[in-house]
C-alpha cells in the first residue's frame, strides 16, 4: 500500500504511517518485493520524521 500523497513539508502523524507499515507488512512469512521492500523504507523514513515533529512539538 503506497503512503498516502502529502504536501511538501508537511508530516502525517506517526500513527497513520504505522498504520501503513502495518497494512504493508501484514504477513511477515511473505517476502515483500523490490518494490514493497522500496515502499517500506520510504514509509520507515516518514514514520521516524513523524516521531521526530511529534516530539518537538511536545517540546
Amino acid at each position: 500500500m503506497p503512503p498516502t500523497p502529502t504536501r511538501p513539508g508537511s508530516v502525517r502523524p506517526a500513527a497513520v504511517v504505522n498504520e501503513d507499515i502495518r497494512a504493508l507488512w501484514r504477513d511477515t512469512r511473505v517476502r515483500l518485493s523490490a518494490e514493497g521492500r522500496a515502499a517500506l523504507e520510504r514509509l520507515y523514513e516518514e514514520w521516524v520524521a513523524a516521531v521526530r515533529a511529534e516530539v518537538v512539538k511536545a517540546a
